[in-house]
């Protein structure tokens, strides 16, 4: 097409034992919106920022959540206005806190990050949104 410009879109699905209890949580802890509920796999986002669940499949080794396994190699990072106001939201709502949130030089400014676990395993950091400046 003449004049369009492709974009890729990374995403991030989460694996969670129970859709409808991790649908609830988000809305919850970190005030997400549902975008669509297939049962079981479902679309969310936070200030647009999109992500998406899938509930354990005992059929597919790659669908199993941190919880069941008890591991993850994964963070995710969300970058928002007041991190420190999102991490005491998430941890109200269940969360164990992860880091606690402090200022980091991050090429001449100020980036605040902390971060919490969520109920179903996964790891979150929470950031201010200095990362997403554009530098010269």
């Amino acid at each position: 097409m003449v004049g369009a410009t492709a974009q890729t879109t990374i995403s991030v699905m989460l694996i969670v034992p129970d859709a409808d209890a991790a649908i609830a949580w988000y809305r919850s802890a970190l005030g997400a919106t549902e975008l669509w509920n297939l049962g079981g796999v479902a679309g969310l986002q936070v200030d647009g920022a999109r992500f998406f669940l899938h509930e354990d499949n005992p059929k597919n080794p790659t669908e199993t959540s941190p919880q069941e396994i008890g591991v993850t190699s994964v963070r995710i990072e969300i970058f928002v206005d007041d991190p420190d106001a999102v991490i005491d939201r998430a941890v109200a709502a269940g969360a164990t806190t992860g880091s606690t949130p402090h200022d980091y030089d991050f090429l001449g400014s100020v980036h605040r990050q902390g971060g919490f676990r969520d109920p179903f395993g996964h790891n979150w950091s929470v950031g201010n949104k200095a990362p997403l400046q554009p530098r010269a």
